[in-house]
């Protein structure tokens, strides 16, 4: 057996959290609380306020970037529940904005769970040389997830250079409202247990593509919403949950990040898998699937992007994408979109769809059979096409919870059938790797 073994080297690269990286994050507090803030704010002077804004100036400007951007968005929000008797003055504003500001702290607690695909834009690089991205998972205060964003490039000797990252992080400029088709609409309500009589009410009077503004107005003024506010509640959560983010290319990939936004992403955006995928005309698109934890509930979504500065993000439906872990393959398969997932928390499944935001049938692909995976089984990643096959890296967890990773290998024009199986890890935790808050 021993002849046999794989020889895998550890590179020595380690991305490392950043705890200097904070990001502005608005302030909440009860209606009447900031109704109290913002009187005592209106009594101050022109002078007095110079002095706090100074202070407030000297203390964060140099840790962010548009400092006075991000407070003036901030005071506009807040400003926008009082009819005040004057318009206050730009620097008061600004000061308004940092009363309802605070910071957090992205990776204070953990910076892990990386996805890596080819970067874009591959101008100007020596020969042989080729650039990707990274997306990770930053885990903060209060043990919330987003995702953030490090470039790299591998040189003609496969050596590994990751670049410089910058100590700031962005919001985006805008965020948008994103449409489903009534369709999914329609099979995600009754997926989520919300299709009664006022979901089907409300269903029957939207268009055929619908957007957080086309629904809100009909539920909310629908006579029978107060007594079917769960339903109706859920409904515009769903919709909240699909949106777009915008970015300014003037902000460099390490400083953009996609924080949680809708409701349903409250406590976190996790395990994002970014795959390229190639579509039928020959085009490349950037999705990843992800979860999305409201502290009691997860969401499958999808996450789209061809220049990760414009991103997309979909809600996922059907009766299969109930778990995380989910893998989509780079481009389609005897003209349907696959995936690999994880129904129950152990097996490995393999997926098709025609709709790629609709998933419905799965069939049994692998199960734990060797002691490194009795726990469990995963995947690390969508699956690499190869001459042989679809080269699939797994997570296998054992005894005392470690995690190791394997390999198997999918024909490739039938990925239902495995070709190959490593009865061995490929890798598997030493010395300090099992320390952090994720031991592996």
């Amino acid at each position: 057996m021993s002849e046999s073994l794989l020889n895998v080297e550890r590179y020595p690269l380690i991305i490392k959290p950043d705890t200097h990286r904070v990001l502005f994050r608005p302030f909440h507090l009860g209606n009447e609380r900031m109704v109290l803030i913002v009187n005592r704010l209106l009594t101050l002077t022109e002078e007095e306020v110079e002095q706090e804004l100074a202070q407030v100036f000297q203390e964060f400007r140099h840790r962010h970037q548009a400092v006075e951007a991000y407070l003036d968005r901030r005071a506009k929000e807040i400003l926008s529940f009082f009819n005040l008797p004057k318009e206050l003055s730009p620097l008061h504003q600004l000061l308004v904005g940092a009363y309802f500001t605070h910071e957090y702290a992205l990776e204070a607690a953990a910076l892990f769970n990386p996805s890596i695909v080819w970067h874009p834009d591959q101008t100007n690089l020596p020969e042989g040389c080729r650039r990707f991205i990274i997306s990770l998972r930053a885990t903060g205060e209060g043990h919330i997830s987003s995702i953030v964003f490090r470039s790299g490039f591998v040189d003609q000797n496969c050596g590994i250079w990751l670049d410089g990252h910058s100590r700031y992080v962005t919001p985006p400029n805008s965020y948008t409202e994103a449409h489903l088709t009534l369709d999914v609409f329609k099979k995600k309500i009754h997926e989520l247990g919300l299709d009664d009589g006022f979901a089907s009410s409300i269903a029957s009077r939207l268009p055929e593509e619908v957007s957080y503004s086309d629904v809100y107005p009909v539920v909310k003024e629908d006579p029978n919403y107060p007594t079917h506010r769960v339903a109706g509640d859920g409904i515009l959560a769903l919709m909240k949950a699909n949106y777009e983010v915008h970015y300014s290319d003037d902000r460099a990939l390490s400083e953009r990040i996609l924080f949680p936004y809708s409701p349903n992403e409250m406590n976190g955006m996790e395990d994002a898998r970014f795959v390229e995928f190639t579509e039928d005309d020959g085009s490349k698109v950037y999705y990843a699937t992800y979860t999305a934890y409201n502290g009691r509930v997860i969401f499958p979504q999808l996450l789209e992007t061809r220049d990760f500065m414009d991103f997309r993000v979909k809600t996922m439906a059907g009766d299969v994408v109930k778990n995380k872990g989910m893998a989509l393959f780079p481009r389609k398969i005897n003209g349907k979109y696959v995936m690999l997932g994880r129904q129950d928390g152990e097996n490995i499944y393999l997926m098709e769809t025609d709709n790629l935001y609709f998933w419905e049938t799965s069939q049994l692909l692998l199960a734990p059979k060797y002691p490194w995976e009795f726990v469990q089984l995963g995947n690390c990643g969508s699956p690499i096409e190869t001459p042989e096959g679809w080269l699939v890296l797994s997570h296998g967890v054992g005894a005392m919870r470690k995690y190791c990773i394997g390999v198997f290998l999918l024909d490739l024009d039938n990925p239902q059938k495995v070709l190959a199986r490593l009865p061995y890890p490929i890798l598997t935790p030493e010395g300090e790797e099992r320390e952090g808050t994720y031991p592996t």
